[in-house]
């Protein structure tokens, strides 16, 4: 998986080399959160929180509904991280306070246990990721906590060794290439993957393909910067290379298994792709396949219009299979079915609001629904709300609770809130 950072400092999106000098800044997180959802996670990290001199929250929480963000930057308790899940971070990243000596004088550092188990027991160990920053020093690699400035006399191995029993993946931080683009220093990365058995990120210097293709063959994720940010690096190249190409040579002569399913969650097709056709997906924005018959590049729809317009791309824990979540414009099998596995469109809340936006964008002759101005659809929602209340049968309260949704989501549509947000703010509650 490729993981691209959001570091923000002063209310803006920022890189900095070596923790300190800013090298650029930028303004636009929300486009690049966007952006970079399409590809994989995204690390938010709150500089400032981190160095205790003040946070950006209010910046952060959009960006915890534009994509999969996992956030850092000062979170010392489990309230903290329990709140920000709530408000929709997927993993939560904690450093310096991890590596504080419980009880101990200051400058006495040691894994805290104590901390990291009740982090794992607020929010879940698979949500827990624990950066394990490090330098080079002569007797191997050392972890530094306080934005790189204070060295800690903890080994790196034996200290990753000891928070892996609670956190579902490491962030490795290679300190004395940080911000470089120097190349990544794939030694510690190595000792690393033989000694814990959970996931492993791995940043710092990385400013090539083949040092991702590298890190994937290690079996690491990897988190990118400077290089993504500079140009020297694009994520579309990125994606391609964190997959286990050297597997699929291997078991399916070079081909990765494509799975593509709606956004409402419904598998809609199965296909293969080599390097060629996911580098034009993106180019393209839609979905585009290796043909094993034809044996060339083709894209879903070419021919029936019916494509399957990318919204992301997910590699499994192996990296030999990707999970392409799509837009379909049309029936995706090629006998008119909507799935290729035999079975007809499920009617959800999703696509009701699908049919309905599309009714307020071409409205047809006769559309009653292109008929809901602003006014007219809040009447209707008040005046089904009560019809709802008055039923008096079963039948009754299933005919007018679909009254009501409909109307319910010809406002949302109105208001430009999507039914993805409400199911959000439903899953915010369901985590507080």
């Amino acid at each position: 998986m490729v993981v691209a950072s959001i570091d923000i400092q002063g209310g803006k999106v920022v890189q900095l080399k070596q923790g300190s000098e800013l090298i650029l800044q930028r303004e636009n997180a929300g486009e690049l959160a966007e952006e970079f959802d399409r590809y994989g996670e995204t690390a938010v990290i709150d500089l400032d929180a981190a160095m205790g001199s003040g946070n950006n929250l209010a910046m952060i929480k959009p960006l915890l509904r534009k994509a999969e963000c996992r956030v850092g930057g000062g979170i010392r308790t489990p309230e903290q991280a329990r709140e920000l899940v709530s408000l929709g971070a997927a993993k939560i990243i904690v450093g310096s306070r991890a590596f504080r000596a419980p009880g101990g004088q200051p400058g006495s550092f040691a894994v805290d246990t104590a901390f990291l188990e009740s982090m794992a027991k607020a929010i879940g160990r698979e949500r827990l990721v624990v950066a394990v920053d490090a330098r080079k020093n002569e007797n191997g690699y050392e972890i530094t906590v306080d934005g790189w400035k204070t060295p800690t006399g903890l080994s790196l191995v034996e200290s990753a060794k000891t928070v892996a029993a609670f956190s579902g993946d490491l962030l490795f931080t290679c300190v004395d290439r940080e911000g470089t683009m120097t190349g990544a220093d794939l030694a510690p990365v190595r000792t690393l993957r033989e000694n814990v058995s959970c996931r492993i990120t791995a940043a710092g210097g990385v400013s090539s393909p083949e040092e991702i293709a590298a890190l994937a063959e290690l079996g690491c994720d990897v988190q990118l910067g400077m290089a993504l940010y500079t140009g020297r690096l694009s994520l579309d190249t990125a994606f391609v290379e964190s997959l286990n190409w050297k597997k699929a040579g291997e078991t399916s002569g070079g081909l990765i298994p494509v799975i593509a399913q709606s956004v409402d969650g419904q598998v809609l097709m199965t296909g293969y792709a080599d390097r060629e056709a996911l580098e034009e997906s993106f180019r393209r924005g839609n979905l585009c396949f290796h043909s094993r018959t034809r044996n060339r590049l083709w894209m879903k729809g070419e021919h029936s219009g019916n494509v399957l317009k990318i919204r992301r791309l997910r590699a499994d824990c192996d990296r030999d299979a990707v999970l392409a979540i799509a837009e379909p414009a049309g029936p995706v099998c090629h006998t008119g079915d909507w799935s290729c596995f035999g079975v007809n469109r499920r009617f959800s809340w999703e696509y009701l609001q699908s049919v309905i936006a599309e009714r307020f964008r071409n409205p047809v002759p006769g559309s009653y629904t292109a008929t809901l101005d602003g006014e007219l659809v809040r009447e209707k929602v008040i005046e089904e709300a009560g019809e709802v209340c008055g039923a008096k049968t079963r039948d009754e309260v299933v005919w007018e609770a679909a009254d009501l949704l409909y109307f319910v989501t010809a406002l949302l549509t109105r208001e430009k809130v999507t039914v993805e947000e409400v199911f959000a703010e439903l899953d915010r509650r369901h985590k507080k």
